[in-house]
C-alpha cells in the first residue's frame, strides 16, 4: 500500500492534488448511537429538556463537515456543494443510525467530511441527552458509500 502523506524524508505533508481534474464526489458515512428505547422515544417526541435533539444534531453535523479541514490534519479545504444529515431511529434496538451525505465537485474525495459530519451529529445527540442517560454509546463510524475520482465506486458490504 502506498501512503503519500509523507515526503522522502518521512515528514508529514499535504498531498498535492493540484494536477487532478475536479470531478463530482459523493460520500455517505454513518455513526451509530446506542441508547435506551425509552430515551429514543422521548427524543422522537421532542420532549428532551434541552430541545430538538435531532434538529440541533443535524446542524452540528453539517457545520462539522464544512470544517473538516480545520479538524483533520493535512485534509484539503473543499468547497462542499451539499451536506445532509439524516437519522434512522430503531426504537426496538435503541439505536439511531446517523447518516451524513456530502457532495462536491473537487480534486479529492469527501469521505472525511461525511465521516466528520456523522461523528459530530452523534456527539451532539450524546451532549443533549447526557443529563438523562450517561450510558449512551457512539460507535461504528464508517464509510458506507463513495464515488468519484480514479478509485471509482466503493459500497460497504454490510449496508
Amino acid at each position: 500500500m502506498n501512503f503519500n502523506h509523507f515526503d522522502e524524508s518521512g515528514n508529514a505533508v499535504m498531498v498535492d492534488v493540484s494536477a487532478k481534474q475536479p470531478t463530482m464526489r459523493t460520500a455517505i458515512a454513518e455513526a451509530k448511537v446506542r441508547l435506551s428505547p425509552e430515551l429514543l422515544s422521548i427524543i422522537r417526541s421532542g420532549a428532551v429538556a434541552k430541545g430538538d435533539v435531532l434538529g440541533v444534531a443535524r446542524l452540528a453535523g453539517i457545520m462539522a463537515a464544512k470544517k473538516t479541514c480545520e479538524l483533520i490534519p493535512l485534509s484539503h479545504p473543499l468547497a462542499l456543494h451539499n451536506v445532509t444529515v439524516d437519522f434512522e431511529p430503531d426504537e426496538d434496538k435503541g439505536v439511531i443510525a446517523v447518516k451524513c451525505t456530502v457532495r462536491a465537485v473537487e480534486r479529492t474525495g469527501v469521505e472525511m467530511e461525511a465521516m466528520t459530519g456523522a461523528a459530530l451529529a452523534a456527539l451532539t445527540i450524546y451532549d443533549m441527552c447526557k443529563g438523562s442517560d450517561k450510558a449512551i454509546t457512539i460507535g461504528e463510524i464508517r464509510l458506507l458509500f463513495k464515488e468519484g475520482g480514479k478509485s471509482g465506486v466503493y459500497r460497504s458490504d454490510s449496508n
